[in-house]
């Protein structure tokens, strides 16, 4: 083994953070062993945490050389053997097996946690097994089926109607997953639900509290939007329509934050009051919230959960609904639930005996509405989505659709001038309009997506850049920091005059010939809110944004700008995240070498939640 501060690259670089370094330490002094395997089990932990998984999996690197971990120039050194590593772990006092409230938890399959994370995953797994080992919703089938027929059209192409078979689910199933790329009806799909669970309830005399959530204020609003479009063509009585709340929360909200503390008003000993709880968005909702959700939702309410599982996980840590959904692995449904399905909702569905209970509470929705056998960005996506770097490459080098276009670009000092007509015609339309609710809608039509915060083709660059270019078309100019049209992104939540992470801006005059500036914000109303400058959050300038920030919205037009050299952050799901952005068209600039880089580079989080669901 080797000293703690001599983990550096050739270049001298340290490999783990200072963070990480004084955890290491501190552990080390509370063991009271000088223990170099304890130190680097722990340097790991904290390092792998901070990057996005819930623990290590010490037999997954057990034995392996550090350059397998850390790339090339990393120290010539390697991990223990596991026996080793694991009896030295388990001889120490801040180690503890599951249960234990000790700061290490290693469990049976040699996964090592930080406590709390260990417990936060432990609380959602139980919760999640609670429900659906739980009895059986109590459904009048006739009222269902008559339900099924009126709000699900039978179409006649003899294909199984995956959002029937998820309406089908949701009325026996007190816990649910619908899953399913852009397009494919998953709001539509559950505001059907929710009227045929509240027509199950009337039916019996029972009223139902119906809470409608997203993980950012940017999706809560846009699955607002969507609830109103879909209520308009609903077809069921008034009276349920109107039992439909139109208002949404971010999950914070729902839970009532306590400002400066991690913890929520409504929790395991203080539960919500709401029978259903929707959460739009879910793939960006990490575990330690969405572990706190489902803690504060009563285990006789309902939970559904909708989400596209191969989308980029959240930015914090686990990938909770990858996790949930098992992706990667294909199931069937159970013989019981096939045939509930097939004499409820006329439907065929493959069945086995050998599926694991959570089958049953997993739906995908696989058709698209949006992209049909013509569209490029289905196309690319789903051959991004399975992995298909030679399928995905060939459509767009051979520019085959009209709605997707690959530029072979990788030289950073030409960026700036190859920008120009892409910016212009890209931001014109809305910087040359004077009325909020259009310059919006005109904004949305377009946007720049980066996968980098940093370096030339990252957000910061790219911002500035594109300002550079408006400010010489004459379209902005941005002497004065709020200047008209700037593009504003809160970064960071602000419950006291409500905007949230994600949540998009323009700056206007307050009055018509006004030289006060305001910062234009949609409401959840529909109308627009006033904010000055100087009461904002954390923020920052949105012509450009990353893949990551773009999650919960839709454009017309995207440009996806990806750098010249490898990132741990370029993944197949930041491609198709970026991808599936676009309703319209989407152009991708880059190399060969890179987009097949993404798309052979899927996201790995280790955690203990699909074995504890699934196995």
């Amino acid at each position: 083994m080797t000293a703690i501060n001599t983990y550096r690259t050739d270049s001298g670089e340290e490999i783990f953070s200072d963070l990480d370094r004084h955890f290491a330490g501190f552990i080390t002094r509370l063991s009271g062993i000088d223990s170099e395997e304890l130190k680097l089990a722990a340097l790991m932990v904290s390092s792998r945490t901070a990057r996005g998984d819930i623990c290590v999996n010490i037999p997954e690197i057990a034995g392996k050389r550090f350059c397998d971990m850390f790339g090339d120039g990393a120290p010539s050194l390697c991990f223990p053997k596991y026996k080793n590593w694991r009896a030295i772990l388990r001889k120490s006092p801040v180690v503890g097996c599951p249960g234990d409230y000790r700061p290490l938890v290693l469990d049976d399959s040699g996964r090592l946690y930080l406590y709390r994370y260990w417990e936060y995953e432990q609380w959602l797994a139980q919760n999640i097994t609670a429900r659906i080992t739980g009895p059986s919703c109590a459904v009048d089938l006739n009222l269902l089926r008559d339900g099924l027929e009126r709000l699900f059209t039978k179409d006649d192409n003899f294909q199984t109607d995956w959002q029937r078979v998820a309406a089908c689910a949701a009325a026996l199933r007190s816990f649910l997953i619908i899953s399913g790329g852009p397009g494919t009806g998953k709001t539509s799909t559950v505001i059907k639900i929710l009227a045929l669970l509240l027509e199950q309830g009337l039916a019996k005399g029972q009223g139902h509290s119906i809470a409608l959530a997203a993980p950012t204020g940017k999706a809560a609003a846009r699955l607002k939007e969507s609830i109103a479009l879909s209520l308009q063509s609903l077809n069921c009585s008034d009276e349920i329509k109107a039992l439909i709340p139109a208002e949404t929360f971010t999950i914070h909200r729902l839970l009532g934050t306590r400002v400066g503390l991690p913890y929520f008003r409504f929790n395991a000993d203080n539960q919500l009051t709401h029978d259903i709880v929707v959460v739009d968005e879910s793939s960006m909702a990490d575990l330690p919230l969405m572990s706190k959700l489902f803690q504060a939702v009563p285990l006789n309410s309902q939970i559904i959960l909708l989400g596209d599982r191969d989308q980029l996980a959240s930015v914090e840590s686990g990938a909770v609904l990858g996790d949930i959904c098992d992706t990667g692995n294909k199931h069937l449904h159970s013989e019981h639930f096939a045939e509930t399905v097939k004499t409820s909702a006329n439907e065929q569905i493959e069945s086995s005996q050998q599926e694991p209970l959570m089958s049953d509470s997993l739906v995908i929705l696989n058709r698209s509405y949006r992209f049909g056998s013509d569209s490029g960005i289905g196309a690319v996506s789903q051959a991004v989505k399975m992995g298909n770097a030679d399928a995905a490459l060939q459509m767009l080098k051979a520019d085959a659709f009209d709605d997707i276009h690959f530029t072979q670009f990788a030289d950073a000092k030409q960026l700036s001038s190859a920008l120009v007509t892409q910016v212009i015609n890209g931001y014109k339309p809305y910087l040359r309009e004077h009325d909020h609710a259009e310059a919006f809608r005109l904004f949305s039509g377009y946007t720049i997506l980066c996968a980098l915060r940093h370096s030339p083709w990252g957000v910061e660059a790219l911002n500035s850049a594109a300002e550079r270019i408006l400010k010489d078309a004459g379209l902005i100019n941005p002497q004065n920091r709020w200047y008209c049209g700037r593009p504003v992104m809160v970064t960071r939540n602000d419950y006291v005059i409500r905007l949230f992470n994600g949540d998009v801006g323009i700056v206007f005059p307050d009055l018509p010939d006004s030289s006060n500036q305001r910062v234009y914000f949609p409401s959840a109303e529909g109308s627009f809110k006033k904010i000055l400058p100087l009461q904002l959050p954390e923020h920052e300038t949105a012509y450009a944004m990353t893949v990551h920030k773009s999650q919960g919205s839709e454009f017309d037009r995207v440009l996806m700008l990806l750098p010249d050299r490898e990132s741990p952050v370029l993944s197949r799901e930041l491609l198709y995240t970026a991808i599936t952005r676009a309703r319209k068209r989407v152009e991708v600039w880059g190399t060969e070498k890179i987009l097949r880089f993404m798309i052979n580079n899927p996201i790995r989080r280790t955690s203990g939640l699909r074995d504890a669901l699934w196995r």
